[in-house]
């Protein structure tokens, strides 16, 4: 058989016996990054990858378009706390986007927070931010080599000085500011800054193994040894459970919210803050708890309670009551269910200039494009005819939707498509005019290229849609290809997560150089809402792997590709959709990037935050979720002697997502079970994890990917 990466792992006779299958595992050693063996054979895999992508023609020259192609660098939504305006900002060049603040909207820009100043080496990532009410103090959370641990600190927006922190086991965690303050203890005339925020209970206090759990809302006054802080919410409830918190405008309604892991359904409770309780006690109301939704809850500075949900309306709708008396049956439809589109946001213009005719904005996508509409803040109503909707800057998506806290006639947001690096707009609600308000610092020259939406039928007959973009001297006058051509089809496919247009040098570099790329709305996103993530999760994950196969096909039969020029991609869920697709239809593809995937999901819950992702895929705990798993686990279907496509992985040591033992076990299964002569290779990273990263491992990143594509499909990039 042949064997063309060389490297042979050890592979033990390893079977376990679950609810009456037998299960080989024959890599398991490899789930240990720390274990000898798995050390050497990661060194083999980095010298096999060493020695396999010195060959790749291009890189150099794909290496610098992509750099010119991110050269725009970034401007993003501005931040408003009464004069003071916060954004974040990434010049031409810069490793990672910067947080600055304006003292006045004329006043020049001055850093607040360089991740690159703190750490030269670029391996300190800002994950969150959240200046106070005032805009005289901000909390922001950093990490360190990819970890995404986010420990929080609080600095004085006039000085920098460092107020308070560093508080760990901050991951995931909001900030809520109390306007105003709170009594320090111990006296009732001074007042001190304080937050409501979530926060891990310390590793002493849980059992082993789960220290990534075990979540609380808290009390924090500045100033205060974190240990002192005050427990308010949370005791009780599933360890894996995620929390969020919110303070009305004027700090009297508090609002809690709980998802057990990335469950599409929550619970939502409120608090009056100037009840019995205060602060340090609330007694919270339900709003929805124990109903198969999802819900956003925020009161309005009308003192309205809105509700976004999509209980009883798959597609979203808003819905307002009073606080007092919060629970659905006391609900009315603001913005009901649209028949098509998927309502996304929404925002309030109530200044002093639209005091006598208050305005809703709400952004929607309609399969997987955006739009915004104006309607009656009162009753809803959309207006009629050109003033019912805000005319957009093309044919892509609405990032941001961001009004001032103290409420005004104009609203910001982002604007992004395939050709257009994100843009910030300012839409005035008075005359309904949408400004150019920042745009991206560089310059780019981005390639003529063309994008379609197209649509094609599923295994089952679903329709579904997929972004197909070319260089347009290479289609026909009526859009369609002159000729097959080598392919990226990319895909997602889970947790509800849409795929919209949005601006990629990846997509834009492979296109220029001739080659299509292709990018698939499948079901267990919520292009369509999320009755079309439900179809995509859980007993009916199939259904997504069967969206990319149809959408290959479809590719292959409208002669945008052939079978030997397809190539697939995909990271995280997308890594486990690639892996399902190689391992389903190995014949169907040419070549494979896998990207920090999930791919053996029988123990898959055991390691990172698996265990907070079986409500999306089934819990192998489980006979029948067992099934559904072991059906498509990539790991489990590897066949011998099986012609595999070509197959990078690439995995990030600093991953506490998505343990890199993914990868490692699939690639020695694929190498050792390799029939063709077809290479698979393992790309390692350093000090890098799941999410954000520098600019120039970025580049350097999409440079080996897409070399590594190129090579395989024929492209001469």
């Amino acid at each position: 058989m042949p064997n063309p990466s060389g490297v042979s792992a050890e592979r033990l006779d390893l079977v376990d016996e679950l609810h009456g299958q037998p299960v080989p595992d024959p890599y398991r050693w490899l789930e240990d990054a720390s274990d000898e063996r798995t050390q050497k054979w990661s060194q083999q895999q980095d010298e096999l990858f060493a020695a396999g992508s010195a060959d790749w023609p291009g890189r150099e020259r794909i290496g610098a378009r992509l750099g010119e192609l991110m050269g725009a660098g970034v401007a993003g939504v501005p931040i408003w706390r009464g004069r003071r305006v916060f954004s974040m900002r990434r010049e031409p060049g810069q490793e990672h986007s910067v947080l600055y603040v304006q003292d006045s909207p004329d006043s020049d820009r001055r850093v607040l927070v360089d991740p690159m100043a703190i750490d030269p080496g670029g391996t300190t990532t800002l994950d969150a931010w959240q200046p106070d009410r005032e805009g005289a103090r901000l909390a922001y959370q950093l990490s360190e080599g990819g970890t995404e641990e986010s420990v929080l600190r609080i600095i004085d927006v006039t000085t920098g000085e460092l107020l308070d922190g560093p508080i760990d086991r901050a991951r995931y965690s909001p900030v809520s500011w109390i306007p105003g303050g709170l009594p320090a203890p111990g006296t009732a005339q001074e007042r001190v800054p304080a937050f409501f925020y979530v926060r891990r209970l310390p590793a002493q206090e849980v059992p082993a193994g789960e220290e990534q759990y075990h979540r609380r809302i808290w009390l924090h006054r500045l100033g205060s040894d974190p240990s002192t802080d005050v427990r308010v919410f949370g005791d009780g409830h599933d360890p894996r459970t995620y929390f969020g918190v919110g303070l009305s405008r004027d700090g009297r309604w508090l609002i809690v919210s709980a998802a057990v892991g990335t469950a599409p359904r929550n619970d939502v409770w409120i608090a009056d803050l100037t009840a019995p309780g205060g602060h340090e006690a609330p007694q919270f109301t339900p709003i929805a708890t124990g109903l198969d939704a999802q819900f956003g809850a925020h009161v309005g500075r009308d003192g309205r309670l809105y509700v976004f949900t999509d209980l009883d309306a798959p597609r979203g709708r808003l819905a307002v009551t009073d606080p007092s008396t919060p629970s659905p049956a006391n609900w009315r439809d603001l913005i009901p269910q649209h028949d098509e589109a998927v309502l996304q946001n929404y925002t309030v213009l109530d200044g002093e200039q639209l005091i006598d005719n208050p305005l809703l904005l709400a952004t929607w996508t309609r399969h997987a494009v955006s739009e915004i509409s104006v309607h009656d803040l009162d009753s809803g109503s959309r207006y009629p005819g050109p003033s019912g909707s805000v005319e957009l800057p093309g044919v892509g998506t609405v990032g941001g939707l961001v009004a001032r806290p103290e409420g005004g006639h104009e609203c910001w947001f982002t604007y992004t498509d395939h050709v257009t690096p994100p843009h910030v707009y300012r839409l005035d609600g008075l005359t309904g005019r949408v400004e150019l308000f920042a745009a991206p610092p560089g310059t780019v020259e981005v390639p003529k290229v063309v994008t379609r939406q197209i649509e094609y039928p599923s295994a089952d007959g679903t329709i579904v849609r997929m972004f197909v973009t070319s260089r347009a001297d290479l289609l026909s006058g009526t859009g369609e290809p002159l000729s097959p051509r080598p392919t990226i089809l990319y895909g997602y496919g889970g947790f509800g997560v849409p795929m919209t247009p949005g601006y990629s040098s990846t997509i834009l570099a492979w296109a220029e150089a001739g080659g299509v790329y292709a990018v698939a709305n499948l079901r267990g996103g919520s292009e369509e809402g999320e009755d079309w993530h439900r179809a995509g999760m859980l007993g009916h994950k199939q259904n997504v792997f069967d969206d990319f196969h149809a959408a290959a096909e479809h590719l292959i039969s409208q002669q945008w590709t052939s079978t030997s020029q397809l190539a697939i991609s995909g990271g995280s869920n997308g890594g486990l959709l690639v892996g399902a697709a190689l391992t389903q239809r190995p014949e169907l593809y040419r070549a494979v990037v896998c990207s920090a995937p999930l791919l053996d999901m029988i123990r898959y819950e055991k390691f990172g935050l698996g265990a907070t992702w079986n409500v999306e895929y089934g819990s192998a705990d489980d006979a029948e979720q067992f099934g559904w798993l072991l059906a498509y686990s990539p790991y489990h279907r590897v066949k011998e002697g099986v012609d595999y496509p070509a197959t990078l992985f690439t995995v990030f040591d600093g991953d506490t997502r998505v343990d890199p033992l993914h990868a490692r076990k699939l690639c020695a299964a694929l190498q050792h079970a390799q029939g063709g002569e077809h290479p698979i290779l393992l790309r390692r990273e350093k000090d890098v994890g799941h999410g954000a990263r520098s600019l120039s491992r970025t580049i350097a990143l999409s440079t080996d990917t897409m070399t590594f594509l190129a090579a395989q499909t024929g492209l001469e990039l």
